[in-house]
């Protein structure tokens, strides 16, 4: 068991989603940022899409009720093990008793802290995911919870520190396919043109975006969109002109047009992206 003495922001449990839903309308949700959770359960032994705590800004204290392998990855959270700082993306020891703090991170939006044996809530349809736009799943975490930790695996890790780039402070870069409804808009690749930057108004749902230097979207064609889905990483603008890029816990379907598509690989940069950084869209067909 590890038990949860301090929770920042939010926290929440988080695997690889629940994929094949969609005709049931539910999403797959899952880890914003699928690499740092990957990488921080291959750092401890586990399956990659063992179930990890996704935790925003930094902010968590957890201590051990027995030893645990544990390992924090994505956005560089300090972590402090009874008052002395240990690495990030490395391999910890924690010992019955000890505490790990995680401290606010100086970029990135997301850390990912995975236990040796995966938490081991109950599963609902599939995954351990809480989805936060339609409420499925494990509860945010708080204060006072233990968390079960599954059998430990039979593998053991293979590194103790992975050499990882941390998220970027800078100008985010995003390739995105334009389409498909590019033609409701006067000049659809306007969006490649300038600056954007992200809004306070985030969240897993979507980063929405706002224009900073460059044109501004209009659209062509003023009427009403007929519902169809959404995909992640899909770039919808609504009447406002202000574009939401569709994040892990996004709704399936949705009305209106979507300007472009991210690419699968570039999602995770986005959702580590905080509010104010800027961000560019780089057009590849």
């Amino acid at each position: 068991m590890m038990f949860v003495e301090w929770v920042g922001p939010l926290a929440t449990i988080q695997d690889l989603g629940r994929p094949g839903w969609f005709d049931s309308g539910v999403g797959p949700a899952g880890a914003a940022d699928r690499a740092s959770l990957r990488l921080a359960n291959r750092l401890v032994g586990n399956p990659e899409g063992a179930a990890a705590i996704e935790v925003l800004l930094g902010g968590l204290v957890l201590r051990a009720e027995r030893h645990h392998t544990v390992a924090v990855t994505g956005a560089p959270a300090q972590a402090v093990l009874d008052g002395i700082p240990v690495g990030h993306a490395s391999v910890l020891e924690i010992e019955e008793g000890q505490s790990l703090r995680l401290g606010l991170a100086p970029n990135g939006l997301r850390s990912y802290v995975a236990v040796r044996g995966g938490i081991d809530v109950a599963p609902v349809l599939g995954s351990r995911s809480r989805d936060t736009l339609s409420g499925i799943g494990p509860e945010p975490l708080r204060a006072g919870e233990r968390l079960p930790i599954g059998p430990v695996p039979r593998e053991l890790p293979l590194v103790d520190l992975a050499p990882v780039a941390s998220p970027s402070g800078g100008t985010v870069t995003v390739r995105a396919l334009l389409g498909p409804r590019d033609d409701w808009f006067d000049d659809a690749a306007v969006l490649f043109a300038g600056e954007w930057s992200v809004s306070p108004d985030t969240d897993r749902v979507g980063a929405r975006i706002d224009r900073v230097s460059g044109p501004p979207l209009r659209r062509r064609i003023a009427g009403e969109l007929r519902t169809e889905g959404m995909a992640l990483g899909s770039v919808q603008v609504p009447p406002s002109g202000q574009p939401v890029i569709f994040l892990a816990d996004h709704p399936i379907t949705g009305g209106y047009p979507v300007i472009a598509v991210v690419l699968d690989a570039d999602v995770d940069a986005v959702a580590q992206a905080r509010p104010g950084q800027r961000l560019r869209f780089l057009r590849v067909s």
